[in-house]
């Protein structure tokens, strides 16, 4: 469903997703699911997309809005081919790699949370710390699987139990209500899978707030990040955007203008643009990287992540959104995005567990669905923000540090060559990656 049109066309520019016409919304019904039974025992349509290395992923059910004005999440699902984790398992074992199957796989496929932990410098800290801090995932729909499938990830990577019995896990739609939840939905239940499961996988000793919106509409995804919020959550990650619009100066002060709170956003999947809410002055936009192991001291690589003119992490410069007083590039007037990133290529893509809508089983995802909610996990692994902070400024006073890892080559696209860093990677701040990838939490507290 992804168009392969250039990025600088205006059919797309800045955003197919928030979409109007009734062709498209009767085609988004069929592929984001319905909400019943009898469509959750049917594994959605996906149209792959490939890479020379003949890995193939389609976008998740949810990346094609259902309604006019949704915003679409941002994630893709391997459907086939051989991932860089399993490259590197097999050249470590000596074994032939498993070819990723089309439907689940009994065992992951994908990285894990100690791939992660090691690649981000945070195995010490995801021991140590988190305790206490709650992580929020803001998603649309009802994921009615959602705690079981959760424990399954955890169980099988011997993390810590996180349950609603122990207190660890809990649910509860936009206004709060632990029984009264959104209809529920397959496509997005596939990305309330990834988001718990990254969540977990850097910071094991959190408490996962799961808020599940009544629809994707801006509203509705924007009362869930506030009862997030009124319910306690210090980090809370979204993994969804669409179209900028003159409406998100006042949705950034309505939904997003928590002082005190790391709101972290994933900055989109369709290279070069801006969307919102990645675009809000008052969060962290999260870009995405292709992560893969290396013979460096650090033991890994990275390098933007893009696939093609219309496929890669997002970045670029809002139309309405002022530059927050931490950024200091000059090749936008207003705020750029992004300010960090992490994995999100699916191709060196991370490990899902999933069971509704589709066949149970482990699953690969990449995305910067993937890269938000580990930023998020960092921040709390990193602490309590200060209560009049704006959390998005701690990476800049880290910039040029031993506390990010500058990633300096690759790009997502075409932007003026005057300000190139906006599409292309580079030493110190560039727009696909922002100021880099975390090396242990020092940028991430203030």
């Amino acid at each position: 469903m992804r168009t392969t049109t250039s990025p600088n066309s205006s059919a797309i520019s800045g955003r197919w997703r928030r979409i109007g016409a009734s062709a498209l919304g009767t085609a988004a019904l069929v592929l984001a699911g319905l909400g019943t039974a009898a469509h959750a025992s049917a594994a959605p349509t996906l149209t792959p997309k490939t890479t020379p290395a003949k890995v193939t992923w389609a976008a998740t059910p949810c990346a094609t809005p259902k309604h006019k004005g949704d915003l679409a999440c941002n994630s893709f699902r391997v459907t086939g081919g051989t991932t860089a984790f399993q490259k590197e398992r097999a050249a470590e074992t000596g074994k032939t790699a498993t070819v990723t199957p089309k439907a689940a796989a009994a065992s992951p496929t994908g990285y894990g949370p100690s791939d992660l932990q090691d690649a981000y410098g945070l195995t010490d800290a995801a021991s140590d710390n988190g305790s206490g801090e709650t992580i929020a995932i803001v998603d649309a729909y009802d994921d009615p699987n959602a705690a079981t499938d959760l424990a399954k990830y955890r169980t099988y990577y011997g993390l810590p139990a996180c349950t609603v019995a122990n207190g660890c896990f809990k649910k509860v739609s936009q206004s709060g209500s632990t029984t009264s939840l959104p209809s529920a939905d397959s496509g997005w239940a596939e990305e309330e899978s990834l988001d718990l499961d990254m969540a977990s996988a850097v910071c094991p000793n959190c408490n996962i707030l799961l808020v599940e919106a009544t629809s994707a509409s801006m509203a509705n995804l924007g009362k869930a990040v506030n009862e997030a919020v009124t319910l306690g959550a210090k980090f809370v990650s979204n993994s969804y955007g669409g179209s900028e619009s003159s409406s998100d100066t006042s949705y950034d002060t309505s939904y997003f203008k928590h002082a005190g709170v790391a709101i972290t956003v994933s900055a989109g999947d369709e290279g070069y643009g801006a969307e919102y809410p990645a675009a809000s002055k008052y969060v962290t936009s999260v870009g995405g990287t292709a992560l893969s192991t290396s013979s460096t001291t650090r033991g890994w690589t990275e390098k933007v992540w893009n696939t093609s003119s219309t496929e890669g992490t997002g970045s670029g410069c809002s139309a309405y959104d002022a530059k927050p007083t931490w950024q200091t590039d000059t090749g936008c007037s207003k705020r750029t995005i992004s300010d960090v990133s992490a994995v999100a290529d699916p191709a060196t893509g991370v490990s899902v567990y999933d069971s509704y809508g589709v066949t149970a089983g482990w699953y690969t995802f990449g995305g910067t669905s993937a890269s938000a909610p580990i930023i998020a996990a960092v921040y709390a692994l990193a602490g309590t923000p200060g209560s009049s902070d704006y959390p998005a400024a701690y990476p800049y006073a880290a910039a040029g540090t031993s506390a990010l890892n500058d990633v300096t080559s690759g790009s997502n696209g075409t932007c003026s060559s005057s300000a190139a860093y906006l599409c292309t990677a580079k030493s110190g701040y560039d727009g696909p990656t922002g100021l880099g990838t975390p090396e242990g939490t020092d940028a991430f507290t203030g």
